[in-house]
């Protein structure tokens, strides 16, 4: 789905069962309850720095984590919230059951289809769990700037993190706290990718075509396709009340390729808005393949009605009636169960435009946030840092690892770790950008006014100026 907050109400709408995918798990903690849980026993603020200082008077040395390897921390307990229900719990609990073992903390993980809705209440409220795992960085900084949630910098080492973390991913967990302050406000756990296009690999071989490592080379390909007569492109943008999020992903796709990554930041926060020029070009390169009817399978009118797990599958047909699709990982949830990756269907990533821009990647992922400081709560947050704390989640497919220290040999597949080297060595890393803005506007105005573009009810000038007013309003 398209970032969690659309992939969460894409599993509602799809009555899928990342994902993706990134995707879903749970067991018998599902707080679909939305009541505030009781208050975890974790003290007041003044009782937790003692506890903290206390350990760091102690004759034991090491990190937080270390520590806890140690058994200083056995017997306690660690709450969580998160978003994370059914398959996707079962995965998250079985990724953290060594080291619970290990250290004897107790991770004691709710999850809730309501997460966005309720982790409001319980910061609100005075509820808020030790640690929770946020879908969308935006709505973690809109909690940030309440003033609680606990600064990272000086509770994880940051020599440490810079290692073992692409830049990108510690520039987006920096954010705002109620003074105006630069804080770091979480750390990244899971991710999900963006920027690929899954091809039918077999036949795709077979009739000699080749992999593009430019935009040109792949209007080349498109036109190329379309000449041997067939469609290049399967493209799809229905999902009920979310229609129109798979449009936003190319938007914000062809953003970072024809624009820097400070526009691209400000277009997101609302600095750039989207009648300014860059925003303009960036749809005018989608629609070079999107409004040409010779390119996209159906045709351009086809695009708003197609299901978007749907617009992949002509590629399965024999012979292909589709031969490209750009999609995020997650997408292989909607192939057919014959279909093995390596062998039947592969991806490659969407080329760079202009080459000043480098090679960005668009992702999606879970941020996690500390709300309550105790020592065992800093051993998690470390934990929650390293691969080994998603080692068991990579190799059951289905996600990629964040952290340098996430082996290639974890994943399954040849696919999967080529994913996993492109997060990486990308030399820009942007979340997804309509999770990032206000509700409203990224999943309000922009899904409908591309909608109504796609659709030829407005113009791309009306449809910008539609999409914007979600910002003035």
């Amino acid at each position: 789905m398209k970032k969690r907050s659309k992939w969460s109400s894409l599993l509602l709408v799809s009555g899928l069962s990342f994902i993706l995918l990134l995707s879903a798990c749970g067991g018998g903690n599902n707080a679909a309850n939305n009541e505030p849980a009781a208050p975890a026993n974790t003290g007041n603020t003044e009782q937790n720095t003692n506890d903290t200082a206390a350990t760091n008077d102690s004759s034991s040395t090491g990190s937080p984590l270390e520590l806890a390897l140690k058994g200083e921390y056995k017997g306690t307990k660690v709450t969580m919230f998160g978003p994370f229900v059914d398959a996707d719990q079962v995965k998250f609990e079985t990724s953290i059951k060594e080291f619970e073992e290990k250290t004897g903390i107790d991770i004691q993980y709710e999850g809730s289809k309501e997460f966005e809705a309720t982790i409001n209440v319980r910061v609100d409220g005075g509820n808020a769990p030790d640690i929770a795992d946020f879908p969308q960085p935006g709505l973690l900084a809109a909690v940030a700037k309440t003033g609680k949630v606990i600064d990272l910098n000086n509770i994880l080492d940051q020599e440490k993190l810079k290692a073992n973390y692409n830049q990108s991913w510690l520039d987006m967990a920096t954010m705002e706290d109620k003074d105006g302050k630069q804080i770091m406000a979480g750390v990244w756990n899971r991710s999900n990718v963006k920027s690929l296009v899954w091809y039918p690999k077999k036949q795709f071989e077979e009739a000699g075509y080749t992999i593009p490592q430019t935009w040109d080379e792949l209007m080349a390909l498109t036109e190329q396709i379309a000449k041997d007569g067939d469609t290049a492109w399967g493209i799809g943008i229905e999902s009920g009340a979310a229609t129109g999020w798979p449009a936003t992903d190319w938007v914000e796709d062809i953003m970072l390729r024809t624009t820097s990554p400070e526009n691209y930041d400000k277009w997101v926060s609302g600095e750039l808005p989207f009648t300014s020029p860059e925003v303009k070009h960036a749809v005018e390169v989608m629609s070079e393949i999107w409004m040409n009817p010779d390119y996209v399978y159906g045709g351009t009118k086809s695009i708003v009605t197609t299901a978007f797990g749907d617009s992949a599958l002509p590629m399965f047909d024999n012979p292909p009636k589709i031969w490209l699709h750009r999609q995020a990982n997650f997408i292989t949830s909607f192939f057919p169960e014959t279909a093995k990756i390596d062998e039947d269907y592969d991806w490659f990533y969407l080329p760079p435009i202009d080459e000043q821009y480098g090679k960005p990647v668009l992702v999606a992922g879970d941020i996690y946030a500390m709300f309550n400081d105790r020592p065992e709560v800093r051993a998690v947050m470390e934990f929650f840092t390293t691969g080994e704390s998603i080692k068991s989640w990579v190799q059951s497919g289905g996600v990629i690892a964040p952290m340098n220290d996430a082996s290639l040999d974890w994943y399954t597949s040849e696919a999967d770790r080529r994913m996993a080297q492109l997060v990486q060595e990308a030399t820009t890393l942007r979340f997804d950008g309509s999770d990032l803005m206000p509700g409203k506007v990224g999943a309000g105005t922009f899904w409908k006014g591309m909608t109504d573009y796609v659709s030829g009810t407005s113009t791309l000038d009306e449809a910008l100026a539609q999409i914007q007013e979600g910002w003035n309003n």
